[in-house]
């Protein structure tokens, strides 16, 4: 089995994911590591898509919160970060202004989803 995530990268170190974190979370267990990340890169996908849809300030506020956990579990903190100005949005869902942080927000996702696929095939 390739060595992976813990052993390859320390700290975060300004990469999209806190891989010490991750690890942490995951007590060291690589194989669940990469299931969580595997898992995360879908429900990302997912509650992205559901924000462009949303139609009433619940279905976009509950779509921001699930990704906001989502990133925190697997130590994404500038995805965190972004789905909580969007679902902080939830309101205003409709404006301008939301759709430039949900913009925002799909940045941050590609960016953590293009990093878990490279560890993904890394293994």
């Amino acid at each position: 089995m390739a060595r992976m995530m813990s052993d390859d990268f320390t700290g975060g170190g300004g990469r999209p994911v806190d891989l010490v974190h991750l690890s942490r979370q995951t007590f060291g267990d690589r194989d669940l590591e990469r299931e969580v990340l595997a898992l995360f890169e879908r429900q990302s996908r997912t509650m992205v898509a559901r924000l462009r849809e949303a139609t009433n300030a619940k279905t976009w506020a509950d779509a921001a919160h699930t990704l906001k956990g989502s990133a925190l579990g697997i130590g994404a903190f500038a995805v965190a970060e972004a789905a909580g100005r969007v679902e902080c949005d939830q309101v205003d869902h409709l404006s301008s202004r939301a759709w430039d942080d949900l913009n925002r927000l799909e940045k941050e996702v590609e960016a953590v989803n293009a990093f878990i696929a490279s560890i993904l095939q890394a293994a």
